[in-house]
């Protein structure tokens, strides 16, 4: 990946194209790589994002009247027990920070863990959940803004309470799209105002309970903190589904997290430091207002249905007073109620907003989502896009039924604990391989999230199929066939994450495409081989931005030679993977002319430049582009290779690369890791200096490693570790190939995978000295006598004798062709007895035999003709003292 952004940026720098666009896409897909403002905040703000986005007085005033009505003098109880999964979850959320730090969260992390289908969906929940719940934000930032001004007619319609909305979002919008650091002074100084004026609430609540309380007030029991005396577990469900909605939003502080100063760590504490602050706030508050007003279904009672919607401003008075300095406290709590909602708005876009933009670095939605600001370092398509579906979101619901709108608000719930109870699985499912490294990670990484993924999955399975789908639930209800009458928020909840599910078919087509096709082009079986023994492994990346064309390969050459291959296409999707089955081809061909590595590249170099050109061609000729070459976006420009080959009779390898990472050698006898000096050369397609081949000696059970950068550049280490890991594993060489390459990535890439990795692991044998006889020759036409007497004497102690014939024929014609037209050095005769007898001929002469069809009066010409007849394959092998003309044959077999 980093390669494929340095190409790219070469590639704009050299085409001469416009200057930068004011909002860029964003440079890349990776944590902290998105062009995001880093550590535009520390822990305090990041707590303040993470209680504003709750809003703490909102959500109480909203919520409390509601749990009251479920559980009655349990709620304080009740109110407590929601922090439980909520703070596993939080857990979830640091170690997946800690090991992740995108700002992408739920969608990113699912993504890794269980694939790309799965994590478009913790996406789209947290789509779903945040704008429904800025629609309802908005709508009651309205209504008490009207009411703080005395505008109790305009608070009590619909039409201005949705203007009033819309200009929330708007406004909102637009503090945000200006900066996180403009985001984060206005929350620290409302978050700081609210926890006040909730804590100054409560304490005076108590106060006058036990001096001079209404005749409603009850003083504080222990059995309020009993959960067993709760009326039944649906109602207990009940108010813990309310109860979690007023703790739902701390995760905006790890939303934040590519802002944030030590993002790895700071986000994950804020949101834990947020879920506990939460708890005080919420458990004073609860218990200050039950005892105060009671439960009663009257007056101020928490339990009058005409209240449960806000509790808080029929209190404000009963609790400060309406003359004098009460009558100022209470309009400051319904200012505070009403700050809460606007603060949590502006905060629920900013999680909104970079959930939409990481979707979009990732290709998982449009790419004109990822573009950041150029001065103010923020999101533009995402925020002002999400700001704009908030808004039409409101209208539409208001339009069509306010009833609907208000059942939305309560599926909220449902989407809610979908993406959190998908965050703590993906949290046990990604550290899986590192739970039994210490109790900590057994602790944190597994038991914690696990806990809180299970809780979540009860609650939204309970929620979902039971509580809300009761026909009398909620305010409307549906005739859906076969399941009947069913309640009208379960139908909401459900339905819009399953409008998810269709959009998530759609959209991630592509990178199944791509993935499939990838594994298709790829060697399903690596031959087997005597000369070396094989194993391999793909890891494709979790993302669609990741996939691209890594490829790797393994290709018997003549006389038993080897070769081996692996290359990293820069790009993703459906093209890369063409590209690197294009490419993979090439390399075939090529190696099948017998080239020497350096010459091959420089081969398959001109092959990426002509297909370039033509590119740029067609693009000339369709009018789309300026026609540079490289410039129409080829896949195959900047592709990285390594190519070597390994001769299993003299245990020499010789290698070149053009842009890839060096190889690791293992030495058999001391276990000794090294990484051969070869020269770099210049990716292909790209220009510069020449390639070059290095040859060296490998002994028989050496290890040679292969591999692309993917496996060894992780989330969770950079190259240098990542090298440090592999040799490690590679040290104990002598295990089983097959077992290096599942320890190697099981080390490796315990987690996410950003990009495609390929490991090639060979292990090389040589043939045993009587499988080899060579003989030099005079370059004289008494030679060839020679040569067929020592080759039938060689097969008779082979036990071949039934390759006497043709193999005296092929020598015969093949020594006397060196001896014709050679420059009278030596030649050299060589058998080989490996899977088929090889036969070859080598002279110092350059000049190539072409096989020709005779005419009838020739008296020549048809000799290399019969060869090819008689032989299984055939060709010319060019070295720097001259050529080998090689020849096979299959062995005889056993009737």
């Amino acid at each position: 990946m980093n390669a494929d952004r340095a190409e790219m940026n070469a590639g704009v720098q050299s085409s001469g194209g416009p200057a930068e666009p004011a909002a860029p896409l964003a440079p890349g897909p990776g944590a902290g790589e998105k062009g995001l403002k880093a550590g535009a905040l520390g822990l305090v703000s990041s707590v303040a994002m993470g209680l504003s986005s709750t809003a703490p007085a909102y959500s109480l005033a909203a919520t409390l009247g509601l749990i009251v009505a479920g559980v009655g003098l349990q709620a304080p109880i009740v109110t407590m027990l929601a922090f439980v999964p909520m703070l596993l979850i939080a857990y979830a959320y640091r170690e997946l920070n800690a090991g992740d730090a995108d700002c992408g969260t739920t969608f990113t992390w699912a993504s890794r863990a269980f694939g790309p289908r799965i994590g478009w969906m913790g996406g789209w929940g947290i789509i779903v959940a945040d704008v429904i719940a800025m629609a309802n934000l908005a709508e009651i930032a309205g209504i008490y803004g009207f009411r703080l001004l005395g505008f109790d007619s305009l608070a009590e319609s619909r039409l201005w309470t949705t203007v009033a909305g819309v200009s929330w979002i708007a406004v909102m919008t637009a503090v945000c799209y200006v900066g996180i650091e403009v985001s984060a002074a206005l929350q620290r100084w409302l978050v700081c105002a609210e926890v006040a004026v909730l804590a100054l609430f409560a304490v005076m609540a108590l106060v006058r309970v036990y001096a001079d309380g209404p005749p409603a007030a009850i003083h504080v029991s222990a059995s309020w903190f009993n959960p067993l005396h709760v009326p039944s577990a649906e109602k207990l469900t009940a108010g813990l589904l309310a109860a979690v909605f007023i703790y739902w939003g701390w995760d905006t502080a790890v939303a934040v997290n590519e802002e944030t100063a030590d993002s790895k760590h700071t986000p994950g504490r804020a949101a834990v430091v947020s879920t506990v602050l939460l708890l005080g706030i919420y458990a004073l508050v609860a218990t200050s207002a039950q005892a105060f007003a009671g439960i009663g279904t009257e007056g101020t009672g928490l339990g009058n249905t005409a209240n449960s919607g806000d509790v808080l401003s029929g209190l404000g008075g009963a609790v400060f007073g309406t003359t004098g300095p009460g009558w100022f406290f209470t309009k400051l709590l319904i200012f505070m109620v009403l700050t809460s909602a606007v603060a949590s708005t502006q905060t629920t876009i900013l999680p909104l907003a970079r959930t939409v933009f990481s979707m979009a670095a990732h290709k998982a939605v449009p790419s004109r989502f990822a573009r950041v600001h150029s001065r103010f370092l923020t999101p533009t398509w995402s925020t002002v896009g999400m700001g704009l579906v908030s808004i039409g979101f409101l209208v539409l619901l208001t339009v069509i039924s306010h009833d609907v709108l208000a059942d939305s608000i309560s599926a909220v719930g449902l989407a809610i604990a979908f993406y959190y109870g998908l965050t703590g699985f993906a949290c046990v499912w990604w550290y899986r391989g590192l739970l039994t490294r210490s109790p900590r990670d057994l602790l944190f990484k597994g038991v914690l999230p696990g806990l809180g993924g299970l809780l979540m999955l009860s609650l939204f399975c309970y929620a979902a199929f039971v509580v809300y789908a009761a026909p009398d639930y909620g305010s409307t209800s549906y005739d859906l066939p076969i399941l009947g009458r069913t309640g009208g928020v379960s139908v909401v909840g459900l339905g819009a994450l399953l409008v998810g599910v269709v959009l998530m078919l759609v959209i991630t087509r592509e990178h199944t495409a791509a993935l499939k096709l990838q594994r298709g082009l790829l060697p399903h079986h690596l031959p087997s081989l005597t000369g070396a023994e094989a194993a391999s492994r793909y890891v494709p990346a979790d993302s669609r931005s990741g996939v691209g064309g890594d490829w790797f390969d393994v290709i018997p050459l003549s006389s038993s030679r080897v070769g081996l291959v692996v290359g990293d296409v820069r790009g993703h999707g459906l093209r890369a993977a063409a590209t690197m089955g294009r490419l993979r081809t090439s390399v075939r061909v090529l190696a099948r002319l017998d080239l020497a590595p350096d010459e091959l590249l420089a081969r398959l170099d001109d092959v990426v430049g002509q297909t370039a050109e033509e590119r740029a061609a067609e693009e000339r000729a369709q009018g789309r582009g300026g026609g540079t070459p490289g410039a129409g976006g080829d896949e195959a420009l900047g592709v990285t290779c390594l190519y070597a080959v390994y001769d299993p009779v003299s245990g020499r390898c010789s290698m070149a690369r053009a842009g890839h990472a060096l190889p690791v050698v293992v030495d058999p006898a001391r276990g000794a890791v090294s990484r051969p000096g070869l020269p770099e050369g210049p990716p292909l397609g790209l220009g510069g200096a020449p390639f070059q081949s290095v040859e060296f000696q490998l002994p028989a059970g050496s290890l040679l490693a292969l591999f692309t950068d993917g496996l060894v550049q992780a989330p969770d280490h950079d190259t240098e570790t990542g090298i440090g890991l592999l040799t490690g594993v590679l040290a104990e060489c002598r295990r089983p190939l097959e077992e290096l390459c599942d320890r190697t990535v099981a080390e490796l890439l315990p987690g996410p995978v950003d990009d495609d990795a390929a490991l090639l692991l060979v292990r090389t044998r040589m043939l045993d000295e009587q499988q080899v006889a060579v003989w030099e020759l005079d370059a004289d036409p008494e030679s060839v006598a020679r040569a067929r007497s020592v080759t039938s004497g060689q097969l008779v102690e082979w036990g071949l004798d039934d390759l006497s014939f043709t193999t005296e024929l092929i020598v015969s014609e093949l020594v006397t062709n060196a001896v014709r037209y050679a420059s009278g050095g030596p030649v050299q005769v060589r058998l080989i007895r490996d899977r088929s007898l090889v036969c070859e001929v080598a002279d110092t002469g350059h000049t190539s035999p072409h096989l020709r069809h005779a005419a009838a009066d020739d008296e020549g010409g048809r000799g290399l003709f019969i060869v090819a007849q008689i032989t299984q394959r055939w060709g010319t092998r060019y070295t720097s003292t001259g050529k080998t003309i090689w020849t096979e044959q299959p062995l005889p077999t056993a009737e």
